[in-house]
């Protein structure tokens, strides 16, 4: 441990500024990192097992503020589940369709996946009033991407501006199934979609224009739900009303929290790690692809199957990187990887270009624009595209004063840029990491050398 190199200081009992300046001669990175379980499979995880017959064991559950949120939510509608921690979980359900009236807002705090989800089967309960909030980051994000398929479907959901934005009232009904064309990629809306079906009575499906994460699918189906998938088409076809019965769920790593050792490792001279137990889904590895495609020295160690999704230890040593254009059907397996990929671009040699990404600029933050604000601070070389960002590589970064802007993965982003910076970074609002990443910052202090 280096606590010379990082220093946590926290301002008026909440907001924490995370110092790092690395010695004059340079550091490395070293050793072997387990990371927190994978964010998507943990909420799916708790909702399901939720709205299941029976038990469900949670192995590897991710201890982020976003998983509380399902968490407090669905025990709010008389799911019983136990103290939320990595080695055993246990969720006892309460059959689909039998979700109760909760007494209060449901609150999906800072949680996209948490609110987007959840009204697929609040939609679907008849008889019922909802009415679900999130944090000031959340009730600025869009909601009618999920809100207008379910309106197609019969959903009588109100909103702000137009049912585009929370808080939102939801009056359950019975639905009808449709066939949905998504005009975009996206695993929340696919998955709202799949989970209003499960109560609605015929076949509900939905056709993406590329292929994006497919947890949802594929614990559905070990819940016991009957799905056809057409890869051809990008199609997932859901029939209803289905039935789902308790399971064991093991969580693997997260692929997202990953990426930042990927990079770090591949950037910080000298360096050597490796990461274990991480989900290697093929909808999920655009990082892998990204990275291999800039150069970068990654190898898949110990490759195997765990209750039903691909996972991997994975090594990165330095070396040196190359430009490369980031764009298209890639994009929406690496979606939440693009400002990690942004640090690593300032380090490869030409100009890298990302773009096919504006769905960036409606998450926590706008992350094209954050990103591009705060790498050019410390004296790199970025230009905001629309749609992405266009990355001249090569130029040393000199440390100075950022802003996470309460995102957890800037905040992270951040702090590995930091590390190959010259002088001392203060990186403002750093607590955002927890959200995903509750011990980012010890384990970065943990495989420090110098």
């Amino acid at each position: 441990m280096s606590p010379s190199v990082i220093t946590v200081e926290t301002k008026e009992n909440v907001s924490q500024n995370l110092v790092i300046q690395p010695p004059a001669s340079g550091l490395s990175l070293q050793g072997r990192i387990q990371i927190p379980g994978d964010k998507s499979i943990s909420h799916r995880a708790l909702m399901l097992g939720a709205i299941a017959q029976g038990q469900t064991q949670i192995k590897g559950l991710l201890l982020g503020e976003d998983p509380c949120s399902t968490a407090s939510c669905f025990q709010a509608m008389g799911a019983e589940i136990s103290e939320l921690n990595s080695e055993l979980v246990t969720v006892t359900g309460i059959s689909l369709g039998n979700l109760q009236e909760p007494a209060d807002v449901l609150n999906a705090g800072n949680s996209g996946t948490t609110m987007r989800l959840m009204l697929g089967l609040l939609a679907s309960h008849p008889g019922r009033f909802f009415t679900v909030t999130g944090d000031s980051s959340l009730r600025s994000r869009p909601m009618s991407r999920v809100v207008k398929p379910l309106q197609q479907m019969g959903a009588q959901i109100w909103g702000r501006q137009g049912t585009s934005l929370a808080p939102l009232a939801i009056s359950g009904q019975a639905l009808k199934p449709i066939h949905y064309h998504s005009p975009i990629a996206s695993a929340q809306v696919k998955s709202c979609i799949l989970l209003a079906g499960l109560l609605t009575e015929g076949q509900t499906t939905v056709t993406e224009p590329a292929l994006s994460r497919d947890h949802s699918e594929r614990m559905l189906r070990t819940f016991g739900a009957k799905l056809d998938i057409d890869p051809q088409t990008n199609s997932v076809t859901i029939t209803g009303p289905a039935q789902l019965v308790g399971q064991t769920v093991v969580v693997p790593g997260d692929i997202s929290s990953a990426a930042f050792w990927l990079v770090a490792g591949a950037i910080v001279p000298n360096s050597d790690l490796v990461i274990e137990n991480v989900g290697v889904n093929s909808t999920r590895t655009g990082i892998l692809e990204a990275l291999a495609m800039m150069g970068a020295d990654i190898q898949l160690l110990n490759e195997r199957e765990v209750a039903g999704e691909p996972v991997a230890d994975l090594r990165v040593r330095s070396g040196r990187l190359q430009s490369c254009t980031i764009a298209g059907e890639i994009i929406p397996r690496l979606i939440d990887e693009i400002p990690i990929l942004a640090v690593a671009a300032v380090f490869a040699a030409g100009t890298t270009v990302i773009k096919d990404a504006a769905e960036l600029r409606v998450k926590e933050s706008d992350r094209i624009a954050v990103m591009a604000q705060q790498l050019n601070k410390m004296g790199a070389k970025v230009t905001e595209l629309p749609d992405g960002m266009e990355i001249t590589g090569g130029t040393p970064l000199v440390a100075t004063d950022l802003d996470s802007y309460t995102d957890h993965r800037i905040a992270m982003s951040l702090a590995i840029a930091a590390l190959v910076a010259t002088g001392k970074t203060t990186i403002h609002r750093a607590e955002a990491a927890s959200v995903s990443y509750p011990n980012f910052i010890s384990t970065l202090q943990s495989v420090i050398s110098h």
